[in-house]
């Protein structure tokens, strides 16, 4: 399980040019599900989403994480973070999960961040327009 995570002042979702998810300061969670991901590796994977310290403190020094910030979570559904682009000009994703095991742990996921911090969603497997406002720019691959 992945999850792209970027620091944001500003991030929301759109599909068919309604907004289904927006937020101010926090993360943009990219979320991709491999086939042989579980809760488990869901739950280990907020774990470090959660507690990953890259907002500033006091003296400007990255040592806060989303919750100590105040911060918020956009999560997003990003199968293609499981492709495989080491061979050949075009993705393979053999390693990204079924659409329905993506999508029990993406709502999985998003459930228990729920319970951590102020939780926004993208639509499951629509097409969607992503914008965010990077702020620093931060960004981190996050992998368990």
């Amino acid at each position: 399980m992945k999850a792209l995570i970027q620091r944001v002042s500003h991030a929301q979702v759109d599909v068919a040019g309604e907004t289904v998810g927006q937020i101010g300061s926090g993360l943009l969670v990219l979320l991709g599900v491999d086939r042989d991901d579980d809760q488990a590796k869901a739950d280990q994977l907020l774990h470090k989403v959660s507690h990953y310290r890259i907002f500033a403190d006091a003296d400007g020094k990255m040592n806060l994480n989303v919750q100590q910030a105040g911060g918020s979570l956009l999560i997003v559904s990003q199968f293609t973070l499981s492709a495989s682009t080491k061979k050949g000009m075009r993705p393979s994703f053999t390693s990204a999960a079924s659409p329905a095991l993506a999508q029990e742990l993406y709502e999985y996921f998003s459930a228990q961040a729920a319970q951590l911090v102020p939780v926004q969603n993208g639509q499951f497997a629509a097409h969607m327009q992503v914008s965010l406002t990077n702020d620093g720019p931060v960004t981190f691959l996050l992998e368990v």
